[in-house]
C-alpha cells in the first residue's frame, strides 16, 4: 500500500446549476498524425531522458489542429489514466455552480454545511468559509502529509487524520487535500448526492468526456490504458482510489481534459460573476485561484489549469485564458520533476518562434 503522500502529492510547481446545458465547444479538431513539431517534441523528450520515467505523452489543441506525441514507448492517445489532483477543477466547478444557483455562498461557512466536522487542535469550522477551501487558505492540516497513521478510505476518516493536527494560520495559502475533502462532503450535504454525481451530471455527460469517471472503491482502470509505475520500478496501475477521493480519484484521457479545460475557461461550464471568481487570486497573491491555477510565461503570457500527481501518474493541463488553446501532458510514474521542464514544455507550446 502506498503511503499517503505518494498517493495524492501536491501540485509540482505553484510558481489547479441552474445553468442549464452548458454550451458545448467544437468537436475535437481531427489529430495530426505526423505527430509533434519541434520545439514541443523535444521539450516532451526532455520529460522522459531527465527524469527516467517510461514515458510521456503530449495533447495540443490551438483551435485549428490537435496534434499528439509520445517520448518513449507504451503510451496511446486514447488512455486511461489517473489524473489526481486536476479533479479538484472539476469539484470546484461544482461548487460555483452550486454558488450560481444559490444552493450555498463561497461565504457560508463549513459549519454551516456540516455542523461540527472541523473542531478540535484550534480546528473551527465556524471560521472556515468555502472560498477558503477552494482556494487553500483555510489552514487545514493535509491528512496526506501524516503518514503515521493508515491511508483513510472514507472522507470522514481523512478529516480526522488531518484535525489531529493543529492548522496553520487562516488566511494564508498552502495547499491541502484536506480542502476539497470536505468540499465533496459540501455537495452532498447541499445536494443529496456525491460529487463524483454532481460532477458527471454537470460536467462529464454534457461535455461528453466518454473517457473520464470517478471510480469509488474499482482499483482497475478502465479500458484502454497503459501500465503505470512507481518511482522505484513496481507496477501500480491498479490502487484503491478511495484515499485521494474529491481531493483526487478522478480517472481521464489527454482528449478529454484539453475538452473540459477549454470548456472552463471558456465560460462554457459557469456564469460571468463565478467565471470571475474561478480566476480570482487576490486571497493567494497570484499562486492559485478556486480550483485552477496561473502560469506566467516568459514571453507575457498566461495560462490556466491544474496538474496532477498521484501514485504511477503525473499529469498537467493548461489552457489560455480564453480555452482557445489547451495543453495537456501525463507521464506513468510519479517520479520526482523540476518545474523548469514543466515550464520549458508550455513555454514551447504557448510562447512559439518565428523559427
Amino acid at each position: 500500500m502506498p503511503t499517503l503522500r505518494a498517493l495524492l502529492a501536491m501540485p509540482l510547481a505553484v510558481v489547479l446549476c441552474g445553468l442549464g446545458t452548458p454550451v458545448l465547444p467544437g468537436e475535437p479538431t481531427r489529430p495530426d498524425r505526423s505527430g509533434l513539431k519541434d520545439p514541443q517534441a523535444t521539450a516532451l523528450a526532455r520529460l522522459v531522458t531527465d527524469t527516467g520515467a517510461p514515458a510521456a505523452a503530449l495533447l495540443t489543441d490551438d483551435g485549428h489542429r490537435a496534434r499528439f506525441g509520445t517520448a518513449g514507448s507504451g503510451l496511446g492517445r486514447d488512455d486511461r489514466f489517473r489524473a489526481g489532483s486536476v479533479t479538484k477543477s472539476f469539484v470546484a466547478t461544482v461548487v460555483l455552480q452550486l454558488a450560481a444557483e444559490g444552493g450555498l455562498d463561497l461565504d457560508d461557512t463549513v459549519e454551516q454545511h456540516l455542523p461540527g466536522l472541523i473542531r478540535g487542535h484550534g480546528n473551527d469550522g465556524r471560521h472556515l468559509t468555502l472560498r477558503s477551501l477552494l482556494s487553500h487558505t483555510s489552514g487545514l492540516f493535509p491528512y496526506t502529509a501524516d503518514s503515521t497513521v493508515p491511508v483513510p478510505l472514507t472522507p470522514s476518516q481523512a478529516v480526522r487524520t488531518a484535525l489531529a493536527h493543529s492548522p496553520g494560520p487562516l488566511g494564508t495559502y498552502a495547499y491541502s487535500n484536506t480542502n476539497y475533502v470536505v468540499l465533496g462532503m459540501v455537495v452532498q450535504q447541499v445536494t443529496g448526492r456525491t460529487y463524483a454525481a454532481e460532477a458527471e451530471r454537470r460536467i462529464i455527460t454534457p461535455l461528453r468526456l466518454t473517457g473520464t469517471s470517478f471510480p469509488g472503491a474499482r482499483t482497475t482502470l478502465p479500458t484502454p490504458h497503459s501500465r503505470a509505475y512507481s518511482p522505484d520500478g513496481h507496477d501500480v496501475t491498479d490502487l484503491d482510489p478511495r484515499a485521494a477521493g474529491a481531493a483526487g480519484e478522478l480517472i481521464s484521457t489527454l482528449s478529454d481534459l484539453s475538452r473540459f479545460y477549454a470548456a472552463l475557461l471558456g465560460g462554457a461550464l459557469l456564469p460571468a460573476p463565478q467565471q470571475r471568481e474561478l480566476l480570482d487570486t487576490a486571497a493567494t497573491h497570484g499562486v492559485y485561484g478556486l480550483g485552477v491555477y496561473p502560469q506566467r510565461l516568459s514571453c507575457g503570457r498566461t495560462v490556466w489549469g491544474h496538474n496532477g500527481h498521484i501514485s504511477g501518474s503525473l499529469v498537467r493541463a493548461a489552457a489560455s485564458a480564453d480555452g482557445r488553446h489547451t495543453a495537456v501532458f501525463r507521464i506513468n510514474t510519479d517520479i520526482s520533476m523540476r518545474p523548469s521542464l514543466e515550464l520549458s514544455l508550455l513555454e514551447a507550446e504557448f510562447c512559439p518562434t518565428d523559427s
